[in-house]
């Protein structure tokens, strides 16, 4: 059998960075990554389709997986294999202990804290936005088409938080996340025409796409899945004169990382609406995030509750619902102007 020797790494490193597994890696080095699902289950902050399980992680929205961190490192993180095994061995002179959903909480603490000691810092990722287009046309066409109100969707544009981009050659619209001193920390893309959905390189989740309230004192966060959903629940509002003011925050996926981030940062907020996807994993992940802000003392005074939308998948599909409906019932009328001419 040939051996494949890498230049910088001995077999003995790529040995022991291959006993590494992802579960260990991100708890010691980057634990602002792990969402915890069940007793074995995590997804991750960035990508909420990447599942850790049983020492294994699959990226099911990739259809990519693995047993190690090294395997992460490579096909999520696409970094270097001498690099990757550089990152994870070291010089560490012993190895982390494989994963044993048994022994693993209880060994946490000190093989994370030996792992911390010997990786490297790894830089932080600066955003990097796509450029504009200078006319957002199809962006403005694709919203109205959902049903978005016009004069939200011109708010959103006039707040930089909205516009329209080319991206690897996709028109995309491009949602912005800002932070408490109007800084775009995050950045999610969603193709005008296509199922492209990615979020933008360097983007922090902690300050994902969120509508301000009218009132920056207000109490009240409603939470979606997805940025057109908080666009949908933002126009259903003004079309049926719902008396309600508050945050609409989208997660950029089930990962709670945004929100717990928000209410961190907004220690004002006193009831918290969870508006997200009608569907399994929707109501799963609102399910646990309402037990996890209710178990955490900081949080505690919130009142939590789960407001899927009451038709459809989600609020875009309830808003489309609404508008279809109030042209079936405008026909009528139409047809009976009509003979009256």
């Amino acid at each position: 059998m040939e051996v494949v020797i890498f230049p910088g790494v001995s077999p003995e490193q790529i040995r022991r960075a291959r006993e590494i597994d992802l579960l260990s890696y991100l708890q010691a080095h980057e634990p602002h990554e792990l969402v915890r699902q069940g007793a074995d289950r995590y997804v991750t902050a960035t990508h909420d389709s990447l599942v850790i399980s049983n020492g294994k992680w699959r990226w099911n929205s990739r259809g990519v997986g693995g047993t190690s961190a090294l395997d992460y490192l490579l096909k999520v993180r696409g970094i270097g294999f001498v690099e990757a095994v550089e990152t994870l061995a070291g010089e560490r002179s012993t190895p982390i202990p494989a994963y044993n959903a048994n022994e693993h909480e209880r060994q946490f603490m000190c093989s994370s804290t030996r792992l911390r000691s010997k990786l490297p810092p790894q830089k932080k990722r600066e955003l990097s936005l796509p450029k504009a287009v200078r006319c957002a046309t199809r962006m403005v066409s694709y919203l109205y088409d959902r049903g978005i109100h016009p004069d939200i969707i011109g708010d959103c544009i006039s707040a930089g938080m909205l516009y329209e981009a080319r991206y690897n050659g996709n028109a995309v619209c491009v949602f912005v996340g800002k932070d408490e001193t109007g800084m775009e920390r995050f950045a999610c893309m969603r193709g005008i025409s296509g199922d492209m959905k990615q979020d933008a390189p360097g983007s922090d989740k902690r300050f994902s796409f969120c509508i301000p309230a009218n009132n920056p004192a207000s109490r009240h966060l409603a939470v979606f899945e997805a940025p057109i959903d908080a666009l949908s629940h933002a126009t259903l509002q003004l079309r049926e004169g719902w008396d309600w003011n508050g945050y609409r925050l989208s997660l950029a996926g089930t990962a709670d990382t945004a929100l717990i981030a928000f209410l961190e940062r907004n220690p004002q907020i006193t009831r918290v609406a969870l508006c997200l996807d009608n569907d399994e994993p929707g109501q799963t992940a609102a399910q646990s995030i309402q037990a996890k802000l209710s178990a955490d003392e900081r949080f505690s005074h919130i009142r939590v509750s789960i407001n899927p939308p009451g038709v459809g998948k989600d609020y875009n599909e309830a808003l489309l619902h609404a508008k279809n409906l109030e042209c079936e019932q405008n026909q009528p009328r139409r047809r009976k102007a009509a003979i009256s001419i």
